[in-house]
């Protein structure tokens, strides 16, 4: 069953898997110990819609535990800033064992809501490190610059002009390092690229997106690095391409969207949900469960464009996604704001 709950109530909707669900979805990945214990009540509060790529992710995960029976889950989405930390307590008080979220935008407030609540454990996103005087607050974000790195090389073989546009939604660090890495790999496959780099100051605001990337095409952009939804959309109407980012939208885009670089929450989550189910949750960083190694990121099939990129670019994707695999090479975590060139 699936639905939404508005942030002014909490009339909460759970999710529960049967057997059959289990079977039909073949999700595998969480603990054995899990599975054998009774579901954990796990709450998602997000400041935007749950279809918003970065939050999807996290959705996608918390729904997928729930069909392998190691999870209860509700959700609310489109929470203001100002109202977070009033969510976090509702939650919390209704018994929720484990909230996941995001909070870059009320990171002191969120933080005194978790010291209230020191048997409730919390995974949230965030632009600060863990800190030991809060043990029940364990912090993550979406570290996927291995498979941005992967993307960047297919974009660098595919631009003509080497005129690159990149739409950002703010240059906060979980930004700056995912296009530091795109632009990185374009470089391997064309060394003289620039780039056209803009922040809309917005995580979900598409029309704004895609009247930015229109002015980079006008620009002579010839392929468009879509951090924010919109940006494909633009390429799309100018006939140019473009590189995705978080979740695989080459279906949507079938002919605009190349190559794109995927988050998969799951490894993060999982590990959260057997911290709790073994009483060991404790303040940690989250965020290297994204890396390519942990099965936290990976590049996207190339759908339509299989057999469209060149062999020696796709060679050397090959080359450095085994490379960074067994650690022989590794993507340079860039969070300073990256500038046009």
């Amino acid at each position: 069953m699936t639905g939404r709950i508005k942030p002014a109530g909490l009339s909460r909707r759970h999710l529960m898997a049967s057997a059959g669900a289990v079977a039909a979805t073949g999700i595998v990945g969480l603990p054995k110990r899990l599975l054998a214990a009774d579901p954990i009540k796990v709450a998602g509060i997000y400041t935007v819609p749950v279809e918003q790529q970065w939050v999807s992710r996290i959705h996608v995960a918390a729904e997928a535990a729930v069909a392998a029976g190691g999870a209860e889950y509700t959700f609310t989405e489109n929470v203001t800033n100002t109202d977070y930390p009033r969510v976090m307590r509702e939650y919390a008080e209704q018994g929720a064992k484990l909230i996941i979220g995001e909070i870059f935008g009320v990171e002191q407030e969120a933080r005194e809501v978790v010291d209230e609540y020191p048997e409730t454990a919390f995974l949230l996103g965030s632009s600060f490190l863990h800190d030991e005087a809060h043990p029940n607050l364990a912090v993550f974000d979406n570290y996927i610059q291995d498979a941005s790195y992967l993307s960047g090389i297919i974009a660098g073989a595919m631009t003509q002009s080497g005129n690159i546009g990149v739409v950002g939604g703010f240059p906060i660090p979980e930004v700056n390092r995912l296009i530091h890495a795109f632009m990185a790999g374009v470089r391997e496959t064309k060394p003289d690229a620039t780039f056209q780099v803009s922040f809309i100051g917005s995580w979900f605001d598409p029309p704004k997106a895609k009247e930015t990337a229109f002015a980079m095409i006008d620009n002579g952009a010839d392929l468009m690095y879509a951090e924010r939804f919109g940006v494909s959309d633009a390429a799309q109407e100018r006939g140019i391409l473009a590189v995705g980012n978080v979740i695989d939208t080459q279906g949507d885009y079938p002919e605009t969207v190349v190559a794109s670089a995927l988050w998969h929450f799951e490894p993060t989550l999982n590990a959260a949900l057997a911290a709790v189910a073994g009483g060991s949750f404790k303040a940690d960083n989250y965020g290297t469960y994204s890396f390519l190694k942990e099965g936290g990121c990976s590049l996207a099939p190339l759908g339509t464009f299989e057999g469209k990129v060149p062999a020696e670019a796709m060679a050397l994707v090959a080359e450095r996604e085994a490379a960074i695999k067994d650690g022989s090479f590794t993507v340079e975590i860039n969070d300073e704001e990256p500038k046009s060139s």
